[in-house]
């Protein structure tokens, strides 16, 4: 590891080209830098500066001996202040894990305000469906669930909230052949027809399908937005949440189809591991339990606003 006054002197030299202009940078004797530049050498045991040539250079190994001086100096650096960060009662990281039912777009004003903080700490956002909401709880892969359906699993020092109820619309493209069937459709009528689903990401088990029938074909997407458009364009049916499509319902692009056995609300919920609670954290939780946050992020944002 090179000192501060070290790493001033090599970039002095590779700046400057010449002994004397390194000691003028410097503030320094130009015999005093010669002398350290010469020390720097024996300590290392090697030829760090190419004095053949008129103007002075760093020869490969200097040049080496420079870039990595100065990357882990910066290394110390943040290490220094992410131990002053933890110290003070700021987590290192906190990692945050959606549903795939919630938009990223409602959490950007969130991520704005606590970058504002200046706290240090890295944010790490990801989605899971379904099952693999919880499991990425459970697994240690979330300090934060946001959006989770069903039930909150066994967890020790498990905490929740109920962020609020998800509606739901049976929909079909409006050049499907159920557009024309007669309501409420019966079960064995919709099972004659391709589903769409969001495929679950729990790597735990086979996961859970919503609204697939016994026997029913099904088309598996990534996402809730492709399955909205798998539906849009007649590739499939299935429930999709009410607010999201309204304007494609209102466009007349989707159609929403009474059912026998229509599908209950979701509650979807906000978690996180108790055990673990630290500034970041507990800031996180206070905006996202927040009553205006907490209906913004149930009802979504209508993504197909302007979509054509």
């Amino acid at each position: 590891m090179l000192s501060d006054e070290e790493l001033e002197l090599l970039e002095a030299i590779k700046e400057s080209g010449s002994l004397s202009r390194a000691a003028a940078r410097l503030g320094k004797a130009p015999s005093t830098v010669s002398h350290a530049a010469r020390q720097l050498e024996t300590r290392f045991d090697a030829l760090l500066f190419d004095r053949r040539r008129y103007r002075l250079q760093l020869t490969p190994a200097g040049q080496l001996l420079a870039h990595e001086a100065a990357r882990l100096s910066q290394d110390v650096a943040r290490l220094t202040q992410r131990v002053k960060q933890v110290a003070s009662g700021w987590e290192d990281r906190l990692w945050i894990v959606t549903d795939e039912l919630l938009e990223f777009e409602t959490l950007l004003p969130v991520i704005r305000d606590f970058d504002a903080l200046r706290s240090g700490v890295s944010l790490r956002i990801t989605h899971e469906v379904l099952g693999g909401t919880w499991e990425a709880l459970l697994d240690g892969r979330a300090d934060i669930v946001i959006g989770a359906t069903n039930e909150p699993p066994a967890i020790p020092k498990l905490g929740w909230h109920e962020l609020g109820v998800m509606e739901w619309v049976f929909a079909v493209s409006a050049r499907h052949p159920l557009v024309g069937a007669q309501e409420p459709l019966e079960r064995e009528v919709i099972a004659e027809h391709r589903a769409v689903v969001v495929s679950d990401s729990s790597r735990r088990s086979q996961g859970r399908a919503y609204g697939v029938l016994g026997g029913q074909a099904a088309l598996a997407v990534p996402t809730m937005r492709a399955k909205i458009l798998a539906q849009r364009d007649g590739l499939g049916v299935g429930w999709l949440p009410a607010r999201r499509v309204k304007s494609l319902l209102d466009r007349g692009e989707l159609v929403s189809k009474r059912t026998a056995d229509p599908r209950e609300p979701n509650m979807l919920y906000l978690a996180w591991r108790g055990d673990q609670e630290g500034r970041a954290m507990t800031w996180w939780l206070d905006r996202l339990r927040s009553g205006r946050l907490a209906q913004r992020l149930v009802h979504g944002i209508d993504a197909f606003v302007l979509a054509r």
